[in-house]
């Protein structure tokens, strides 16, 4: 892949698969979990692989920020790094801690570079199957070096959707589209389902909040360099530099399906607004 990037890509490329070694070291081995919410929880093996990650990048890129999940150390935010130099490091050391803790193989490493409030470079590996799924601004999608492409199945009928409606009534929403596609899944790693976009494993993914940046920086970017368009439940960019919070929500969907998705879902709102 040539690309303005191609540095940067490298080096991710390598702390993904090391940090994913750390991971697969304690697989099915963890020895504490602290628990962070009712329903989220943090491993020994989350720390350990985010502080080989942030370590490696303070010292090959001193001058960058991070901002990444568990421990919150970084050399500033999303939107001000402390450098001015508009590269910010968006890093998930672990995601999918749940199923990682309890033996179920489906976690990821993600690695994504902001530059200028936008993404730059993506990587985001699967530990458990190998899997390294990879993608610069100016350049194509890739999966174990070999270029990928989004689904190009012509029916909505015919599309396997990670699909996550949280909130108020979000499992009957959830029924209600349903109908419109083959089936619906939640695999407990947003960053590795929405990556899966990126080859057509997923046709599609969906989920209307609680998405953090280090849960999208990386995998959105693939999603998008592989052909999907990439955008918020409204058609709006799916990337808010201002946004540090889990308030982000994606629709990601090849071109011919990802209207009518937008379309069913703000449907649904309408639904929702005209009960209340």
């Amino acid at each position: 892949m040539t690309t303005t990037w191609a540095d940067e890509l490298a080096f991710a490329t390598d702390l993904a698969r090391r940090a994913g070694a750390v991971l697969l070291d304690s697989y099915e081995r963890v020895e504490t979990i602290d628990y962070k919410s009712k329903r989220d929880v943090v491993t020994n093996a989350d720390f350990a692989s985010e502080h080989l990650v942030v370590d490696a990048i303070k010292a090959r890129y001193p001058n960058d920020g991070i901002l990444a999940e568990e421990s919150g150390e970084h050399a500033g935010t999303l939107r001000d790094d402390g450098t001015n130099n508009g590269r910010t490091w968006v890093i998930d050391p672990l995601d999918g801690t749940v199923n990682y803790a309890n033996g179920i193989p489906f976690y990821c490493v993600s690695i994504g570079l902001v530059v200028d409030n936008t993404p730059a470079v993506g990587v985001v590996l699967d530990p458990a199957r190998d899997d390294l799924y990879s993608a610069t601004a100016d350049g194509g999608a890739e999966l174990d070096g070999e270029p990928i492409h989004a689904s190009t199945k012509d029916q909505l009928s015919d599309y396997v959707v990670s699909l996550a409606v949280i909130g108020r009534g979000g499992l009957s929403r959830e029924r209600r589209i349903a109908p419109r596609i083959r089936i619906h899944r939640r695999m407990g790693s947003a960053a590795l389902a929405l990556a899966y976009v990126a080859n057509g494993r997923f046709d599609a993914f969906i989920q209307n909040g609680g998405l953090s940046p280090w849960d999208i920086a990386a995998a959105g970017l693939i999603a998008e360099r592989a052909g999907a368009v990439v955008t918020d439940i409204r058609g709006g960019p799916w990337w808010n530099p201002r946004q540090t919070g889990p308030r982000a929500n994606v629709v990601a969907a090849p071109p011919a399906q990802h209207g009518p998705l937008l379309e069913l879902l703000a449907s649904l709102r309408t639904t929702v607004q005209t009960r209340r």
